[in-house]
């Protein structure tokens, strides 16, 4: 068991407390850092959290031995570093950074450091996910030729005036709340993108956009790929991996579709699954040496490279290569 400190207790912060709290024998939360100190007493005293503004007060708590950032994506990279430096784990939501530069020198911080840095990924670890990789990994499919990906929700008007709405802090539209995660399940099935061609439209002005974005990828191995993302429309998520002798589909948490020439499609169903707390645990046993996290370094700098070259596609509306 590890005792963390949850850093933001907005909705997301709020979730992964209460994914873990009084049910993980992994981790829990012993403090929480808030700056709306009335509010986040009220969410934390039925949870048992000491509630401070003060993170570096935090920091300095022996018995903390990791955080859980779930702050404003600006706010990551010196969080990231203070924790490195007074040697506590992190586990941050994602997006890791909002550049490569940034989330390179998060990486080298908590490596100097000899700190376990987690990233937030938990669509990764939906039944779904596990098993299309899983299907992708046997090479039943043959040769992986294209992938299509589609994560939208109606979350337009809950964000409007929030710093999940600025789109300096979660830029492309669509793209840094749910279309990253399409994103990252491209990286790890088909390796490093190489470049990016995007589309943003904005149909209607803030405070509540009605935006879509579209992306055209090119991985290095030469796969394809396609994203799309709505900011206004009711949740769907897609990933569907094409190969030449089959293809693979996650249609939300709990169900994939499976195609083979000449057969007809083979639908499976999963029970339901706690990717939250799933995602605390693995990190949990990564801070106490049990197994690595299973995202390396490398892979979350592979997601950042390629997030950066699609909102910087998105925002120019240019083909972009992939920084490294």
């Amino acid at each position: 068991m590890i005792n963390a400190a949850i850093v933001g207790l907005g909705r997301w912060g709020r979730s992964l407390v209460e994914s873990v709290q009084g049910k993980s024998a992994r981790v829990r939360f012993a403090r929480a850092v808030d700056p709306a100190l009335e509010s986040a007493r009220k969410f934390a005293a039925p949870h048992g959290l000491a509630v401070d503004a003060d993170y570096a007060a935090v920091l300095r708590d022996s018995a903390v031995q990791a955080v859980v950032l779930a702050t404003p994506h600006s706010a990551h990279l010196p969080q990231v570093v203070a924790a490195a430096r007074a040697g506590r784990h992190v586990f941050c939501e994602k997006p890791l950074a909002l550049t490569l530069d940034d989330a390179r020198r998060m990486v080298e911080a908590c490596r100097a450091a000899g700190v376990v840095l987690g990233v937030g990924h938990n669509r990764r670890l939906w039944p779904s996910m596990q098993a299309l990789r899983r299907h992708v990994e046997s090479g039943e499919l043959g040769e992986m030729l294209h992938l299509e990906g589609n994560h939208s929700n109606e979350n337009s008007n809950n964000a409007a005036g929030t710093w999940r709405d600025s789109p300096a802090e979660s830029p492309g539209g669509g793209m840094t709340g749910a279309g990253l995660h399409i994103l990252d399940a491209f990286v790890q099935l088909a390796g490093p993108l190489e470049r990016a061609h995007g589309r943003l439209l904005v149909r209607k002005p803030p405070p509540a956009p009605l935006d879509t974005a579209s992306v055209v990828l090119e991985f290095a191995g030469g796969v394809s790929g396609l994203i799309g993302t709505v900011r206004a429309t009711p949740y769907f998520w897609r990933v569907h991996v094409f190969g030449t002798k089959g293809s693979v589909e996650s249609v939300g948490e709990n169900e994939l579709v499976v195609r083979r020439g000449g057969a007809r499609p083979e639908r499976l169903l999963f029970e339901p699954f706690d990717s939250l707390r799933a995602e605390l645990e693995v990190f949990a046993d990564a801070v106490e040496g049990k197994a690595p996290f299973p995202i390396a370094p490398e892979r979350m700098l592979d997601t950042v490279a390629a997030f950066e070259a699609v909102i910087r596609s998105l925002e120019t509306g240019a083909t972009v290569q992939v920084g490294r």
